[in-house]
């Protein structure tokens, strides 16, 4: 492949629908381990004008529908919305459909006297590091999120007036030698008040961009490469302008192209999910290898099999100095980290309410804090690779 491109990643505010979903999906499940740390739940959320729909599978203690339908609505408070096709009051419905989880999936994934505890589905998931960025991310996706992170903050805050929670970034990146060198385009739509203009938003837009890309990335950027609502205005937005789904978001989520997907989201699952738990762990190796210094950037690759507790394989993939070590780095993995379902939880501390935040601006990237959220994102266990 080519050493010299351009590369685009996107990312979408906490306020786009289908993060509104990811949100009170991770909501449901922050409340149901926070009753007990080893509940099971799978749920969906669908967002339209004024109404919000709950589905699901769970396992674990009796909660009232009264008390999450308060919970979704706390939520969207908090995200921001209270307008008149989507709002925190009543006038937006809430219909929860939560159901009991399948037995026949408790047998495969229940622990007991015979066998460890299994995976709760098969799947493929993948895990990537790369020294692009000070939080070992690719800068494309990690500058889509800073900026709107940034706006949500000081719109939340009162300092950024008129913008409203639905927006979305895209930035471009032109590489040489395979390292970014400056940003050559950056798009960003953002919902607003109808006292706004199309020049009062850009005014209102163009410091979050300064403030989030350091300037050797933007000193050569050509204005007219910057977008700011393309159409002219964006009035209508949220769960009013465009239906959400829990979900549909997974490439944001992840490293925004820049590494393969292994196709199962994140929200709304508990952590004997692989979908969501070796995914996480995949992002730990490969970011305790990248800021080992073994390897400039770090492919994992990572299957399972329902009720299967132990990975069926392990796939590691280093820059192309590093091609002979591939095999010691898989062993060095196996010796020292349990990559069972039961495991990972454990390794991570993944049993624990910690999912909400993870719901916008990234799954990765983002900075451990002393609640146990971002747990994979630490960089402890750098000399398992020191070679």
């Amino acid at each position: 492949m080519t050493k010299n491109f351009l590369f685009t990643s996107e990312s979408v505010s906490e306020g786009h629908p289908d993060k509104v979903c990811d949100r009170i999906s991770d909501m449901v499940v922050d409340t149901y381990i926070k009753n007990d740390p080893y509940s099971r739940v799978a749920c969906e959320t669908l967002t339209t004008t004024n109404r919000v729909v709950l589905a699901g599978e769970v396992r674990g203690p009796k909660i009232d529908d009264a008390e999450i339908i308060q919970k979704v609505r706390n939520c969207i408070k908090d995200i921001g919305y209270d307008q008149n096709g989507f709002s925190w009051r009543e006038q937006t419905k809430v219909e929860t459909h939560l159901h009991s989880q399948s037995t026949d999936i408790a047998l495969g994934v229940d622990s007991n006297k015979d066998k460890d505890e299994g995976a709760g589905d098969q799947g493929i998931m993948f895990g990537y590091a790369c020294d692009e960025t000070e939080d070992l991310m690719p800068a494309p996706i990690y500058f889509s999120h800073k900026i709107l992170r940034l706006m949500a903050e000081d719109r939340k805050s009162g300092k950024l007036k008129g913008i409203e929670p639905d927006s979305k970034s895209q930035v471009t990146m032109e590489y040489e030698n395979d390292i970014p060198v400056g940003v050559k385009s950056i798009v960003i739509s953002t919902q607003h008040s109808k006292d706004l203009n199309h020049n009062d938003v850009k005014n209102l837009i163009i410091p979050y961009i300064k403030k989030s890309i350091p300037e050797k990335f933007i000193q050569g950027l050509n204005p007219k490469e910057i977008y700011i609502n393309p159409t002219g205005q964006f009035i209508i937005g949220g769960p009013d302008g465009d239906t959400g789904l829990t979900g549909r978001k997974i490439i944001v989520d992840t490293y925004g192209g820049a590494a393969p997907h292994g196709g199962g989201a994140f929200s709304g699952k508990d952590p004997t999910k692989v979908d969501r738990s070796a995914a996480y762990a995949a992002r730990y190796l490969a970011k305790n290898i990248v800021k080992s210094g073994l390897s400039r950037k770090c492919l994992i690759q990572l299957a399972y099999a329902i009720g299967v507790s132990k990975p069926l394989s392990i796939l590691v993939k280093l820059d192309s100095k590093c091609e002979g070590i591939t095999s010691d780095v898989i062993e060095r993995i196996k010796k020292n980290f349990d990559l069972s379902p039961r495991g990972i939880r454990e390794m991570l501390k993944l049993n624990k309410p910690i999912y909400q935040s993870t719901s916008s601006y990234g799954h990765f990237g983002r900075k451990p804090t002393n609640n146990g959220e971002f747990s994979w994102e630490k960089t402890d266990k750098t000399e398992v690779f020191k070679l």
